[in-house]
């Protein structure tokens, strides 16, 4: 951790700006003011006319995850480099036990792979694929020991990852307990196995198949259940990659309504659209393909930006997950066989600029919400992450909301061979990322350290929380018992 100190820059945090030097020493940010004199040594920073803003967090990566029969070629190592390129400086990824696995032993197995890579500061998802007391017991050591405070469970994936209603309700009993978040992958799984069925069964056996056989009702009608479950828990949940109108709007009615409901837009639902998939070019089609799907409808990434500005769409993230053409083409004759998974870590930031800020949408402080503090927030990292203030990691960007480029695979950071934003030219890009004092990236020159990052555990019963106790007060008054006198009529007698 360096000794830094940046000057004549404008702070821009998720409720305010104001110009201001920053000093950064230990990694920790020690002073902030209008003019600060530089210590004899240190390393001066000029930002004259750029923004400096809090590190981005992605909310959601998915690292050299085992999928599919294959592992996606973004490590830990090269994923987060490609993140620092892009202002992000704080990713949570996400740790997935096969069914029956046990959540410790892969917990081990995920902390082995990025400590030993990672070029920023990372923490870690839980994914709840299977449900019994070891799996109660081990959410229990994770919180409490091993600094998970959410878990991910998956309504899609049918015969592998998928649980059902009844496994959902009770792993969100225990995230109440425990003062975890549960998250939830939103997809009406029993559906979209029988329309992968009936799209194969009519010869359509090419990426458009998959778009085709989870339509985004399945995606909205699974938030519902999803929102209504956890409700009925009285505990909030979270909603991974919102990718649909339909989706956006069942949570923007639950959070009308009351319900403790947060929904993640990702970069690719934000930056494109999912008429790729319909290209002729095979390898490009299939480059599109995730789950949820990227929507075909243009109005899509319009309407998500609307409802990220508004809040009823809370934190950004991409779901990274890079597969390259020949791991793609397990599928070339089924589509159910293509890896699902694309590009956005590094992208991420400007993607959501260029929609959101440039297009009058989002104010800078929303910028900042949406790409950093929220997710702190959410997550309960804050304000060690998302602020730029005393006592605050050494994690900031300098922004220049002037500065251009466009991006293509041939300039990108990541392993895979193929970006999905290829061509798009963004407004507003991350000149200088700086992790814990240390100038990672700068002049579009990379000069991390493979396994600098650190592990931050996270801390239960978040912000998330608050008021639910009183929640539960308020229901059990209303859950009473009727005194009455005894029924002593008759009663028909069954065979």
């Amino acid at each position: 951790m360096a000794d830094i100190l940046i000057v004549n820059g404008t702070v821009v945090n998720d409720d305010r700006e104001f110009k201001s030097d920053v000093l950064i020493q230990k990694g920790i940010i020690t002073q902030i003011a209008p003019s600060i004199k530089p210590i004899e040594g240190i390393k001066v920073v000029d930002a004259t006319d750029k923004l400096l803003i809090p590190g981005g967090i992605d909310t959601h990566t998915h690292f050299q995850l085992p999928f599919m029969g294959t592992v996606s070629v973004d490590d830990f190592d090269i994923g987060t480099q490609a993140a620092v390129a892009g202002g992000t400086t704080f990713i949570i990824d996400f740790v997935i036990p096969t069914k029956g696995q046990s959540l410790l032993e892969a917990y081990d197995q995920w902390r082995k792979w990025a400590d030993e890579k990672v070029n920023c500061d990372y923490s870690l998802h839980m994914a709840v694929t299977w449900w019994s007391e070891q799996v109660s017991k081990e959410m229990e050591i994770l919180v409490k020991e091993r600094g998970v405070n959410s878990f991910k469970v998956f309504m899609a994936y049918k015969n592998s990852f998928m649980v059902t209603d009844e496994e959902m309700y009770h792993i969100f009993k225990r995230c109440k307990e425990l003062g975890a978040i549960g998250q939830v992958h939103a997809e009406n799984g029993d559906l979209v196995f029988e329309g992968q069925k009936k799209m194969l069964e009519m010869g359509i056996n090419g990426p458009e198949g998959h778009e085709l056989s989870r339509p985004e009702d399945l995606e909205a009608e699974a938030t519902n259940r999803a929102i209504t479950i956890a409700n009925r828990v009285n505990t909030p949940v979270y909603i991974v990659h919102v990718m649909s109108i339909g989706a956006a709007e069942v949570i923007a009615r639950h959070r009308k309504d009351g319900r403790r409901v947060y929904g993640e837009p990702i970069a690719a639902g934000l930056g494109v659209d999912g008429t790729h998939m319909w290209n002729h070019d095979w390898r490009h089609a299939a480059a599109y393909v995730m789950g949820p799907p990227i929507r075909p409808d243009p109005r899509t990434k319009e309407v998500l930006m609307d409802y990220l500005a508004n809040g009823d769409l809370d934190c950004v993230g991409t779901d990274n997950c890079t597969f390259c053409a020949e791991q793609k083409a397990l599928g070339k004759d089924d589509f159910t066989k293509i890896p699902n998974g694309v590009n956005g870590v590094e992208d991420r930031m400007s993607i959501v600029w260029e929609n959101g800020v440039n297009k009058g949408k989002l104010t800078h402080s929303q910028f900042v919400r949406a790409t950093s503090s929220e997710a702190a927030r959410i997550f309960n990292v804050y304000p060690r992450k998302g602020r730029i203030d005393i006592g605050s990691d050494g994690d900031i960007v300098l922004w220049d909301p002037k500065a251009s480029k466009t991006i293509s695979k041939d300039t990108h950071h990541h392993a895979v061979d193929f970006n999905i934003f290829e061509g798009i030219k963004v407004t507003g890009i991350a000149t200088t990322t700086i992790v814990a004092g240390n100038i990672v990236w700068n002049d579009n020159k990379l000069s991390t350290k493979k396994g600098s990052g650190t592990f931050v555990p996270r801390k239960p019963f978040g912000p998330v929380f608050n008021g639910i106790a009183q929640r539960d007060i308020v229901r059990n008054e209303l859950l009473r018992k009727v005194d009455r006198e005894p029924y002593t009529g008759p009663v028909i007698k069954l065979n």
